[in-house]
């Protein structure tokens, strides 16, 4: 890598700090690694990675990331120790992401918060997103390393806004899994086989996805007039689904919160307009 060889130190090594530290390795930068247990820094070290005995000693490198379970672990961790630069890839809250950004300002130290959207599998690959928001200054001078660990997207410098997106498109995630688990055990009442509904329900949420520009346009502009399908027309088939699953003899557990969602818009005065009305009631 020549000149943009970096000197790298990785705190935390369970699956993802141990693969982000592995992508570093492999891209031919110098990486010092961290762990409370050390025996899991062997298959890294065999690599040609350093082991710090500190958090302090990581910090040394200058630049550190930060991948810990829990922001609770992190601070003790990070109170040991002041790099140049803090990567913090820890999941948590937009609040907390703020609050490191503060403590960090504080100790002057550049602040970067990141998250993973990809399994500990994927980092180093085209399919690896990390989100990350903060320190434009910093990021900028980290992105030739940080694009090593996958496609790197930044969004700004509010210190929690990456894990504000994470959390929103996780959502639409379990939303979207969730849905499609009650689907299967719905149509599994009648022996309907996984293997033989998912191809058509792959292609409903291609088309269900079209609809998403249309209902982001209308919450942007407050207007949900539609001449398409109304909010009532789906409030009464939410109800549908609901009667349909407990006389199918499965939980309603996932369509009764939307069917009241929906029946509260509806009251409210949308029924007339368009699904996107309900961002009303969400509100």
């Amino acid at each position: 890598m020549g000149e943009s060889k970096k000197q790298v130190g990785v705190l935390g090594l369970g699956r993802m700090g141990a693969a982000l530290a592995g992508a570093l390795l492999g891209a031919g930068h110098d990486v010092v690694v961290w762990n409370r247990s050390p025996l899991k820094a062997g298959p890294l070290l065999d690599r040609g990675a350093r082991l710090a005995a500190t958090p302090a000693e990581v910090a040394e490198a200058g630049v550190v990331l930060s991948c810990l379970s829990t922001y609770d672990i992190q601070q003790p961790v990070l109170d040991e120790m002041a790099p140049a630069v803090l990567v913090n890839l820890t999941s948590g809250t937009p609040e907390q992401a703020r609050g490191v950004a503060k403590w960090a300002v504080s100790r002057g130290i550049d602040y970067v918060d990141g998250v993973i959207m990809a399994v500990p599998q994927g980092i180093g690959t085209p399919g690896a997103r990390i989100l990350y928001s903060g320190s434009s200054t910093a990021f900028e001078a980290q992105r030739e390393m940080l694009e090593v660990l996958g496609e790197t997207v930044f969004l700004g410098e509010d210190a929690g806004l990456a894990a504000l997106y994470d959390l929103a498109l996780l959502g639409i995630m379990w939303s979207t899994m969730s849905g499609y688990l009650h689907a299967l055990a719905l149509v599994g009442t009648e022996g309907v086989a996984p293997e033989r509904f998912t191809p058509m329900a792959l292609s409903w949420l291609s088309a269900v996805g079209g609809f998403l520009p249309g209902i982001g346009a209308q919450v942007a502009s407050g207007e949900y007039a539609t001449d398409v399908s109304a909010l009532d027309i789906n409030a009464a088939g939410l109800k549908l689904l609901v009667e349909t699953s407990r006389g199918q003899g499965i939980s309603t557990v996932v369509p009764a919160p939307l069917a009241e969602l929906f029946d509260r818009a509806v009251a409210a005065g949308h029924g007339a307009h368009a699904i996107a009305s309900v961002i009303e009631e969400i509100r």
